[in-house]
């Protein structure tokens, strides 16, 4: 089992939910599309970058959004909330609050004046520990 892959437990509150009444053969590897799924959701990589063992990304793709426009995902939260008696949350980037600190910093541009020197004025740019050989006149 891999990484993001469903647990036993969930993928026996999600299967009896699983669309079965489609036309053709009867899909087969609905744990192994569902793992693949998740895999993208929880690391937010490109369809194209999922891993071979969930299968064909475009198959993944394509279902995901068959179910999405269909309401089999709404269908498959109910499910998982009946199941954790409720007792489940979800934690969104849009809810997620930033310390005070970070946010409203202001940004500052720095401008640096650079002024040659005059003639009777001594260097301040070179630094005390460069051997005076390999200095240049110019």
């Amino acid at each position: 089992m891999g990484r993001y892959d469903l647990t036993d437990f969930e993928w026996s509150v999600i299967d009896p939910l699983m669309p079965m009444d489609r036309r053709g053969p009867k899909p087969k590897n609905n744990r192994q599309i569902i793992n693949g799924m998740f895999y993208i959701l929880r690391t937010g990589s490109p369809w194209r970058d999922l891993p071979a063992r969930y299968g064909p990304y475009t198959t993944v793709y394509n279902r995901f959004n068959r179910w999405r426009k269909a309401g089999i995902w709404d269908r498959f939260m109910d499910a998982i909330v009946k199941a954790h008696d409720g007792k489940i949350q979800m934690i969104d980037s849009s809810i997620v609050r930033v310390h005070q600190h970070a946010s409203g910093v202001k940004k500052r541009v720095e401008f640096v004046v650079s002024v040659e020197a005059g003639a009777g004025s001594r260097r301040r740019s070179m630094r005390v520990s460069t051997p005076k050989a390999g200095r240049s006149n110019s």
